[in-house]
């Protein structure tokens, strides 16, 4: 089988990558492989698959790249590609989120309606909901409030597949909540920890550490993206969580047990468009993929603990992983 999947060299974009051509699959990779964070990093992510027969590479913008051609055999399409994070969406930094978000996934989604593709699976987000009233978020019934210029753009991305869906084209929007594990950017919260905790310098804790988050291992998000690009008839929307939700301050504290050191920590007040509490219910997802977390939260931060070490050990170092 063929897939195109955009932001291929991106953390989960490259894992999704590693797994589907170990599945047997025929994968063409996009990345633009933008400056958001040290490019090196993600051309590191794609090495496993440099001398692979059937893994091919573009590096290209989808708002420009020649998408006619790359959907031409009429491959199935997930849509990784985006502009990441909460904070850096204020002020004037958010055009650059109006053309990596919305305006790369309107141009595929039409392209790929019209190469008249399978499914179009794309990445949206928990930051849909914002601060929500009730847990767990459940996709038809949580209203979608944002509280950040990026989440609005997530939600936007959803409606536009919506449009399309309503066109004939076969789309899926995954709601990843708090996807971590090895590759993770190296401005989220789990891989800044476990730089603190090899060696680098003490972790920023924003507020006062209550704020909770629903894991997700990157190995669990893999694999429900794999089973949604295949699905017969999946809902329009699907949250992604890891089931185990903890605090930052319980973060610290498991993570300080793995390594015998307590976290080097510096407080700052709480960041802009941060929210309280995120937690999915993922019965639909569990229904209609078969789909079920497998990874536990203290297995999936030993894992990403251990490549932080190797990363380091081979010499790279973050330099300003942003707070």
């Amino acid at each position: 089988m063929r897939v195109l999947i955009t932001g291929c060299a991106g953390f989960i974009g490259s894992h999704l990558a590693e797994r589907l051509v170990g599945d047997g699959w025929h994968v063409t990779g996009i990345d633009a492989l933008t400056s958001y964070y040290d490019p090196a990093e993600k051309r590191a992510n794609l090495a496993v698959l440099g001398n692979e027969p059937r893994f091919d590479f573009v590096r290209a913008d989808i708002v420009s790249a020649p998408l006619t051609k790359l959907l031409a055999d009429r491959p199935l399409v997930v849509h990784f590609a985006a502009q990441p994070g909460v904070r850096r969406s204020f002020g004037d930094g958010f055009d650059q989120y109006v053309h990596d978000n919305i305006l790369a996934t309107q141009r595929l989604l039409e392209a790929a309606a019209e190469a008249d593709c399978p499914r179009v699976v794309y990445a949206s987000s928990s930051s849909v909901y914002g601060e929500a009233a009730t847990f767990p978020c459940r996709e038809e019934s949580t209203p979608t409030r944002p509280r950040s210029p990026y989440g609005v753009t997530k939600r936007t991305c959803e409606k536009l597949a919506e449009i399309y869906r309503g066109l004939g084209l076969s789309t899926v929007g995954l709601r990843f909540f708090t996807v971590y594990g090895p590759r993770q950017r190296p401005d989220m919260a789990i891989r800044r920890l476990c730089e603190t905790a090899a060696g680098g310098p003490a972790f920023r804790l924003n507020g006062d550490g209550s704020q909770s988050r629903d894991f997700t291992y990157v190995d669990d998000a893999v694999d429900a993206t794999v089973r949604a690009l295949t699905a017969a008839q999946p809902a329009r929307v699907l949250n992604i969580g890891g089931g185990e939700e903890a605090s930052m301050n319980e973060l610290i504290e498991l993570l300080g047990s793995l390594t015998g050191e307590p976290i080097v920590l510096r407080r700052g007040g709480s960041q802009i468009g941060d929210v309280q509490r995120t937690g999915a219910d993922t019965t639909l997802a569990r229904q209609q993929l078969g789909w079920e977390p497998s990874v536990r939260l203290a297995d999936g931060l030993r894992a990403t603990l251990d490549w932080v070490f190797e990363h380091r050990a081979a010499g790279v170092r973050v330099v300003a992983a942003a707070s």
